[in-house]
C-alpha cells in the first residue's frame, strides 16, 4: 500500500549558488558519505531528501542528516534513514522507499514513493 509519495525539483545552478555563499549549508543537508558529489548529483540528492519530506507529509523537526542517498550500480539510488525520519516512517507504517532521481540541462529532480 503506497503511504505517501514525494517529488521535487532542483534549478543545479542556484542550489550550488546558495551553497558557495552559506558555506555551513553543505555540512548541514550531507552526510559525510554525500557532501563531495559533483554538483548536479548533489542537487539530486537535495531533492530526493525534499521528496522524502513530503512523502513523510513535511513533519517540522526532521533532521537532513537522517535521510542518505546511496548510489547503486546497476540499480537504482537506496535510501537510508535514521533518527527522526525513521521514527516518522514507523509512525506511518512505512516499510520501503522507492526512489527515482535524475539530473539533465541544469535541472536535478526526484520522486519517492513510500510504501508500507
Amino acid at each position: 500500500m503506497i503511504k505517501g509519495v514525494g517529488i521535487d525539483v532542483v534549478d543545479v545552478a542556484r542550489f550550488m549558488e546558495t551553497l558557495e555563499r552559506t558555506p555551513r549549508l553543505r555540512e548541514k543537508l550531507f552526510t559525510p558519505a554525500e557532501r563531495d558529489l559533483p554538483p548536479a548529483s548533489l542537487a539530486a540528492r537535495f531533492a530526493a531528501k525534499e521528496a522524502i519530506a513530503k512523502a513523510l507529509g513535511a513533519p517540522a523537526g526532521m533532521r537532513w542528516h537522517d535521510a542518505t542517498v546511496h548510489r547503486v550500480v546497476g540499480g537504482p539510488p537506496e535510501v537510508e534513514i535514521t533518527g527522526t525520519v525513521a521514527a516518522r516512517a514507523d509512525a506511518l507504517g512505512i516499510t520501503a522507499w522507492h526512489l527515482s532521481i535524475s539530473h539533465d540541462a541544469g535541472i536535478a529532480s526526484a520522486i519517492v514513493v513510500a510504501e508500507g
